[in-house]
């Protein structure tokens, strides 16, 4: 679904918009489990989009992709067919090979947090060695935030 990255008070944090579609539902019309995965993927790569950072121009520039390394997940309450959720991603940390997102799923309808992750993403080679993540794409994110961080007060 298209949206927009709404700057929340955390100036490392994003919202994105999704609606549950009934493909993302189980039987009983609940999302399925690794669904939440994918709306925190594509909020995930919307974050570094709007950062000024295209996941396949980053591969085509750099010679380097993101890889997940770690996903932590906890399920607190289910998303329902049709509703309006939103995907709060926060960028925790950058060091070394590794990028570190903390996520949330809420529903919009009530703000009820239904789903939080901790995400680890690892900067890899297209031949899947560990590479030191390039400064340009650290500088760019720095500058992101810095930007966001200027433009909330």
């Amino acid at each position: 679904m298209k949206g927009e990255i709404k700057k929340t008070a955390d100036n490392r944090s994003q919202q994105w918009p999704v609606r549950v579609y009934y493909e993302d539902t189980d039987h009983g019309g609940v999302v399925y489990y690794a669904n939440y995965l994918k709306f925190m993927e594509r909020a995930r790569s919307e974050f570094l989009r709007r950062a000024g950072l295209e996941l396949d121009l980053i591969e085509e520039e750099y010679g380097v992709m993101f890889a997940v390394r770690q996903a932590n997940v906890s399920y607190r309450a289910p998303a329902r067919f049709n509703k309006m959720l939103s995907v709060r991603t926060s960028l925790v940390e950058m060091r070394g090979a590794r990028i570190a997102f903390k996520q949330e799923i809420y529903r919009q309808s009530d703000h009820a947090l239904l789903t939080e992750a901790d995400i680890h993403l690892a900067c890899i080679h297209r031949n899947g060695s560990v590479s030191r993540i390039p400064k340009q794409i650290i500088n760019r994110l720095q500058h992101y935030i810095t930007h966001n961080e200027e433009l909330s007060s």
